[in-house]
Protein backbone atom coordinates (compact mmCIF):
# COMPACT_ATOMS: atom_id res chain seq x y z
CA UNK A 1 0.00 0.00 0.00
CA UNK A 2 1.14 3.85 -1.10
CA UNK A 3 2.13 6.29 1.75
CA UNK A 4 -0.51 8.58 2.65
CA UNK A 5 0.05 11.45 1.14
CA UNK A 6 -1.57 13.74 3.90
CA UNK A 7 0.80 14.38 6.63
CA UNK A 8 0.01 15.42 10.37
CA UNK A 9 1.30 18.85 11.25
CA UNK A 10 0.74 17.71 15.17
CA UNK A 11 2.21 14.39 16.94
CA UNK A 12 -0.39 11.97 18.34
CA UNK A 13 2.08 10.90 20.98
CA UNK A 14 3.07 14.28 22.53
CA UNK A 15 1.57 14.93 25.74
CA UNK A 16 -0.41 18.42 26.30
CA UNK A 17 -2.20 20.35 23.71
CA UNK A 18 -1.74 20.72 19.89
CA UNK A 19 -3.78 22.31 17.21
CA UNK A 20 -2.68 21.83 13.58
CA UNK A 21 -3.52 20.35 10.60
CA UNK A 22 -3.86 16.97 8.50
CA UNK A 23 -2.08 18.87 5.58
CA UNK A 24 -3.23 16.75 1.88
CA UNK A 25 -0.96 18.44 -1.25
CA UNK A 26 -3.63 19.78 -3.68
CA UNK A 27 -2.99 21.89 -6.70
CA UNK A 28 -5.35 23.68 -8.39
CA UNK A 29 -5.60 27.39 -10.51
CA UNK A 30 -5.45 28.91 -7.65
CA UNK A 31 -2.44 27.91 -5.54
CA UNK A 32 -0.15 25.44 -8.09
CA UNK A 33 1.79 24.05 -4.88
CA UNK A 34 -1.02 24.68 -2.51
CA UNK A 35 -2.75 22.10 0.46
CA UNK A 36 -6.18 21.55 1.70
CA UNK A 37 -5.34 21.70 5.70
CA UNK A 38 -7.41 20.18 7.47
CA UNK A 39 -7.76 21.29 11.41
CA UNK A 40 -6.97 18.98 14.17
CA UNK A 41 -6.27 19.12 17.92
CA UNK A 42 -4.66 16.15 20.00
CA UNK A 43 -4.72 16.19 23.61
CA UNK A 44 -3.17 13.93 25.71
CA UNK A 45 -3.12 13.28 29.38
CA UNK A 46 -1.13 10.71 30.25
CA UNK A 47 -2.32 6.50 29.31
CA UNK A 48 -5.91 5.95 28.85
CA UNK A 49 -8.20 5.03 25.97
CA UNK A 50 -7.88 7.42 22.86
CA UNK A 51 -11.66 8.64 21.60
CA UNK A 52 -11.63 10.45 18.04
CA UNK A 53 -14.47 12.89 17.85
CA UNK A 54 -15.58 13.96 14.13
CA UNK A 55 -17.93 16.60 12.80
CA UNK A 56 -19.05 17.56 8.58
CA UNK A 57 -18.54 14.51 7.55
CA UNK A 58 -20.74 15.75 5.42
CA UNK A 59 -20.26 19.77 4.86
CA UNK A 60 -23.82 21.18 5.32
CA UNK A 61 -24.12 19.18 8.78
CA UNK A 62 -23.10 21.88 11.34
CA UNK A 63 -24.05 20.91 15.05
CA UNK A 64 -20.68 18.74 14.88
CA UNK A 65 -18.39 21.37 14.08
CA UNK A 66 -19.73 23.88 16.42
CA UNK A 67 -19.83 21.36 19.48
CA UNK A 68 -16.09 20.45 18.05
CA UNK A 69 -13.97 23.64 17.44
CA UNK A 70 -15.75 24.87 20.79
CA UNK A 71 -14.55 21.87 22.77
CA UNK A 72 -10.66 22.36 20.66
CA UNK A 73 -11.00 25.51 22.48
CA UNK A 74 -11.53 24.73 25.87
CA UNK A 75 -10.38 20.98 27.00
CA UNK A 76 -7.46 20.73 28.91
CA UNK A 77 -4.30 18.37 29.22
CA UNK A 78 -4.69 18.31 33.12
CA UNK A 79 -8.69 16.94 32.14
CA UNK A 80 -7.81 14.27 30.48
CA UNK A 81 -6.96 10.61 30.97
CA UNK A 82 -5.92 8.95 27.78
CA UNK A 83 -6.00 10.85 24.47
CA UNK A 84 -9.05 13.14 22.37
CA UNK A 85 -8.44 13.80 18.52
CA UNK A 86 -11.08 16.21 17.19
CA UNK A 87 -11.61 16.90 13.70
CA UNK A 88 -13.91 19.37 13.34
CA UNK A 89 -14.94 19.00 9.70
CA UNK A 90 -13.67 15.67 8.22
CA UNK A 91 -14.88 16.62 4.78
CA UNK A 92 -12.65 19.90 4.83
CA UNK A 93 -13.32 21.51 1.19
CA UNK A 94 -17.47 20.13 1.15
CA UNK A 95 -17.57 21.53 4.71
CA UNK A 96 -15.95 25.52 3.35
CA UNK A 97 -18.62 24.73 0.50
CA UNK A 98 -21.88 24.52 2.82
CA UNK A 99 -22.16 21.54 0.52
CA UNK A 100 -22.82 16.99 1.37
CA UNK A 101 -19.78 16.89 -0.71
CA UNK A 102 -16.62 17.35 -1.80
CA UNK A 103 -16.39 20.72 -4.86
CA UNK A 104 -13.61 19.18 -6.14
CA UNK A 105 -14.40 16.05 -6.53
CA UNK A 106 -18.12 15.16 -5.72
CA UNK A 107 -16.93 12.64 -3.33
CA UNK A 108 -19.32 11.70 -0.53
CA UNK A 109 -16.66 11.03 2.21
CA UNK A 110 -18.63 8.94 3.86
CA UNK A 111 -19.55 6.45 0.86
CA UNK A 112 -15.64 6.66 0.56
CA UNK A 113 -14.12 4.06 2.68
CA UNK A 114 -11.36 2.58 3.16
CA UNK A 115 -10.14 5.39 0.14
CA UNK A 116 -7.17 5.13 -1.74
CA UNK A 117 -3.99 7.22 -0.91
CA UNK A 118 -3.75 7.44 -4.74
CA UNK A 119 -7.44 8.42 -5.29
CA UNK A 120 -9.27 11.24 -5.83
CA UNK A 121 -9.26 13.71 -2.71
CA UNK A 122 -11.87 12.67 -0.74
CA UNK A 123 -10.75 9.09 -1.14
CA UNK A 124 -6.95 10.35 0.19
CA UNK A 125 -9.45 11.83 3.40
CA UNK A 126 -10.56 8.13 3.90
CA UNK A 127 -7.87 6.91 3.17
CA UNK A 128 -6.03 8.80 6.23
CA UNK A 129 -8.93 7.74 8.55
CA UNK A 130 -8.53 4.40 7.53
CA UNK A 131 -4.80 3.78 8.06
CA UNK A 132 -3.92 6.19 10.54
CA UNK A 133 -6.73 7.74 12.74
CA UNK A 134 -9.03 4.66 13.34
CA UNK A 135 -6.21 2.98 14.43
CA UNK A 136 -5.32 4.96 17.49
CA UNK A 137 -9.04 5.28 18.65
CA UNK A 138 -10.70 2.90 20.90
CA UNK A 139 -13.92 5.19 20.55
CA UNK A 140 -15.15 6.84 17.68
CA UNK A 141 -17.93 9.72 17.53
CA UNK A 142 -19.12 10.77 14.55
CA UNK A 143 -21.26 13.60 14.70
CA UNK A 144 -24.17 14.14 11.94
CA UNK A 145 -27.19 15.95 11.26
CA UNK A 146 -29.88 15.92 8.34
CA UNK A 147 -27.85 18.59 6.26
CA UNK A 148 -29.49 20.66 3.87
CA UNK A 149 -32.08 17.77 2.11
CA UNK A 150 -33.57 15.82 5.57
CA UNK A 151 -34.45 16.15 9.28
CA UNK A 152 -34.87 14.26 11.99
CA UNK A 153 -36.16 14.15 15.91
CA UNK A 154 -31.97 14.35 17.43
CA UNK A 155 -30.82 11.04 18.10
CA UNK A 156 -27.24 8.92 18.50
CA UNK A 157 -27.51 5.63 16.83
CA UNK A 158 -25.38 2.25 16.98
CA UNK A 159 -26.27 -0.62 14.55
CA UNK A 160 -27.10 -3.97 15.09
CA UNK A 161 -23.07 -5.99 14.71
CA UNK A 162 -21.91 -9.61 14.10
CA UNK A 163 -20.31 -9.59 17.45
CA UNK A 164 -22.61 -9.40 20.75
CA UNK A 165 -20.10 -7.78 22.80
CA UNK A 166 -18.88 -5.09 20.38
CA UNK A 167 -22.60 -4.19 19.78
CA UNK A 168 -23.36 -4.51 23.80
CA UNK A 169 -20.58 -1.57 23.72
CA UNK A 170 -21.50 0.01 21.22
CA UNK A 171 -25.25 0.48 22.45
CA UNK A 172 -23.77 1.19 25.83
CA UNK A 173 -21.46 4.37 24.67
CA UNK A 174 -24.99 5.52 22.11
CA UNK A 175 -26.91 4.98 25.80
CA UNK A 176 -24.63 7.30 27.44
CA UNK A 177 -24.37 10.02 25.08
CA UNK A 178 -28.20 10.91 26.30
CA UNK A 179 -29.52 12.35 23.23
CA UNK A 180 -33.27 12.30 23.63
CA UNK A 181 -33.81 9.30 21.53
CA UNK A 182 -31.75 6.62 20.90
CA UNK A 183 -31.71 4.22 17.56
CA UNK A 184 -30.66 1.27 16.60
CA UNK A 185 -30.09 2.46 12.92
CA UNK A 186 -31.03 0.25 10.12
CA UNK A 187 -28.66 2.19 7.40
CA UNK A 188 -30.14 2.25 3.62
CA UNK A 189 -26.85 1.42 2.69
CA UNK A 190 -24.13 1.01 4.80
CA UNK A 191 -21.53 0.37 1.93
CA UNK A 192 -18.18 2.52 2.08
CA UNK A 193 -19.29 4.38 5.39
CA UNK A 194 -16.88 5.49 8.10
CA UNK A 195 -19.43 3.87 10.48
CA UNK A 196 -18.34 0.58 9.11
CA UNK A 197 -15.05 1.23 8.76
CA UNK A 198 -14.87 1.59 12.41
CA UNK A 199 -17.27 -1.26 13.39
CA UNK A 200 -14.84 -3.66 11.18
CA UNK A 201 -12.22 -2.94 13.31
CA UNK A 202 -13.67 -3.48 16.40
CA UNK A 203 -13.93 0.26 17.64
CA UNK A 204 -17.00 1.39 19.89
CA UNK A 205 -18.67 3.76 17.24
CA UNK A 206 -21.23 6.32 17.70
CA UNK A 207 -23.15 8.18 15.18
CA UNK A 208 -25.89 11.11 15.85
CA UNK A 209 -28.40 12.82 13.81
CA UNK A 210 -29.26 15.74 15.82
CA UNK A 211 -31.45 17.83 13.21
CA UNK A 212 -30.89 19.26 9.95
CA UNK A 213 -32.37 21.41 7.32
CA UNK A 214 -28.66 23.00 6.37
CA UNK A 215 -28.55 24.59 10.06
CA UNK A 216 -28.27 24.27 14.10
CA UNK A 217 -30.40 25.52 16.57
CA UNK A 218 -29.40 26.23 20.41
CA UNK A 219 -31.32 23.24 21.28
CA UNK A 220 -29.42 20.95 19.48
CA UNK A 221 -25.72 22.71 20.06
CA UNK A 222 -26.74 21.50 23.57
CA UNK A 223 -27.41 18.03 23.13
CA UNK A 224 -24.10 17.49 20.62
CA UNK A 225 -22.29 19.43 23.73
CA UNK A 226 -23.61 17.21 26.51
CA UNK A 227 -23.43 14.12 24.49
CA UNK A 228 -19.98 14.55 23.75
CA UNK A 229 -18.93 15.42 27.34
CA UNK A 230 -21.03 12.02 28.34
CA UNK A 231 -18.97 9.81 25.78
CA UNK A 232 -15.45 11.38 27.35
CA UNK A 233 -16.65 10.40 31.11
CA UNK A 234 -18.21 6.84 29.33
CA UNK A 235 -14.93 6.24 27.94
CA UNK A 236 -12.86 7.02 31.09
CA UNK A 237 -11.07 10.18 29.78
CA UNK A 238 -12.60 12.72 31.69
CA UNK A 239 -13.36 12.48 35.19
CA UNK A 240 -16.67 13.80 35.51
CA UNK A 241 -20.11 13.06 36.80
CA UNK A 242 -22.51 12.12 33.42
CA UNK A 243 -25.09 14.73 32.56
CA UNK A 244 -27.94 12.52 32.47
CA UNK A 245 -31.11 12.95 30.24
CA UNK A 246 -34.32 10.95 29.60
CA UNK A 247 -33.88 9.22 26.24
CA UNK A 248 -36.13 7.03 24.03
CA UNK A 249 -35.39 3.81 22.68
CA UNK A 250 -35.60 3.39 19.01
CA UNK A 251 -35.42 0.44 16.27
CA UNK A 252 -35.70 0.27 12.72
CA UNK A 253 -37.03 -3.52 12.60
CA UNK A 254 -36.91 -3.99 8.91
CA UNK A 255 -36.70 -1.82 5.35
CA UNK A 256 -40.25 -0.83 5.54
CA UNK A 257 -39.26 1.74 8.06
CA UNK A 258 -38.08 3.81 5.23
CA UNK A 259 -40.71 5.46 3.04
CA UNK A 260 -39.26 6.26 -0.76
CA UNK A 261 -40.87 8.82 -2.90
CA UNK A 262 -42.25 7.24 -6.16
CA UNK A 263 -43.54 10.95 -7.73
CA UNK A 264 -41.70 14.29 -8.20
CA UNK A 265 -43.55 17.32 -7.02
CA UNK A 266 -44.51 19.64 -4.18
CA UNK A 267 -44.32 17.47 -0.34
CA UNK A 268 -47.20 18.38 2.28
CA UNK A 269 -46.36 16.19 5.52
CA UNK A 270 -49.60 15.06 6.98
CA UNK A 271 -47.90 15.03 10.38
CA UNK A 272 -44.47 16.03 12.56
CA UNK A 273 -41.18 14.97 13.50
CA UNK A 274 -41.89 12.44 16.86
CA UNK A 275 -45.48 11.85 16.55
CA UNK A 276 -46.40 8.81 16.92
CA UNK A 277 -48.17 7.28 13.53
CA UNK A 278 -49.89 4.29 12.41
CA UNK A 279 -50.42 1.28 10.10
CA UNK A 280 -51.93 3.16 7.36
CA UNK A 281 -51.85 5.96 7.76
CA UNK A 282 -51.01 9.23 5.46
CA UNK A 283 -47.71 10.29 6.18
CA UNK A 284 -47.60 12.74 3.58
CA UNK A 285 -48.82 13.98 0.21
CA UNK A 286 -46.97 14.33 -3.15
CA UNK A 287 -48.57 17.72 -4.96
CA UNK A 288 -48.20 17.78 -8.84
CA UNK A 289 -46.58 20.96 -9.35
CA UNK A 290 -47.08 20.61 -13.70
CA UNK A 291 -50.80 21.13 -13.38
CA UNK A 292 -53.82 21.81 -11.44
CA UNK A 293 -56.61 19.34 -11.03
CA UNK A 294 -54.06 16.55 -10.49
CA UNK A 295 -54.87 14.82 -7.30
CA UNK A 296 -51.89 14.55 -4.76
CA UNK A 297 -50.09 11.34 -4.23
CA UNK A 298 -50.65 9.53 -0.68
CA UNK A 299 -47.87 7.96 1.17
CA UNK A 300 -48.69 5.73 4.17
CA UNK A 301 -46.88 4.29 7.04
CA UNK A 302 -46.29 0.58 6.70
CA UNK A 303 -46.05 0.12 10.45
CA UNK A 304 -47.19 1.98 14.13
CA UNK A 305 -44.07 3.81 15.58
CA UNK A 306 -42.82 7.66 15.19
CA UNK A 307 -41.83 9.46 12.53
CA UNK A 308 -38.42 10.00 12.97
CA UNK A 309 -36.59 11.60 9.88
CA UNK A 310 -38.32 13.45 6.88
CA UNK A 311 -37.14 14.97 3.66
CA UNK A 312 -37.06 18.81 3.99
CA UNK A 313 -36.98 20.54 1.30
CA UNK A 314 -40.70 21.14 -0.05
CA UNK A 315 -40.28 20.17 -3.60
CA UNK A 316 -39.24 16.21 -3.72
CA UNK A 317 -38.52 14.07 -6.82
CA UNK A 318 -38.73 9.88 -7.27
CA UNK A 319 -35.94 8.11 -5.13
CA UNK A 320 -35.51 10.55 -2.50
CA UNK A 321 -36.56 9.10 0.97
CA UNK A 322 -39.55 11.03 2.18
CA UNK A 323 -39.81 9.54 5.74
CA UNK A 324 -38.21 7.68 7.86
CA UNK A 325 -40.22 5.33 10.98
CA UNK A 326 -38.85 4.32 13.99
CA UNK A 327 -40.46 2.04 16.57
CA UNK A 328 -40.45 3.14 20.23
CA UNK A 329 -38.83 -0.15 22.65
CA UNK A 330 -40.61 -0.49 25.54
Amino acid sequence: MKRSPVSPTVDFEQEGVQHGFLRLPHSRDDSAWGSISIPVTTIKGGEGPTVLLTGANHGDEYEGPIALFDLANRLKADEVTGRVIIVPAMNYPAFRSGTRTSPIDKGNLNRSFPGRPDGTITEKIADYFQRHLLPLADFVLDIHSGGKTLQFVPFAAAHRLADPKQEARCVAAMKAFAAPYSLMLREIDSVGMFDTAAEEMGKVFVSTELGGGGSASATTLAIARRGVRNLLVHAGVISAAPEHAASILLDMPSGDCYITCETTGLLEMCTDLGSPVHTGQVIARVHDIERTGTAPVEYRAARDGILAGRHFPGLIAVGDTLAVIAVPVP
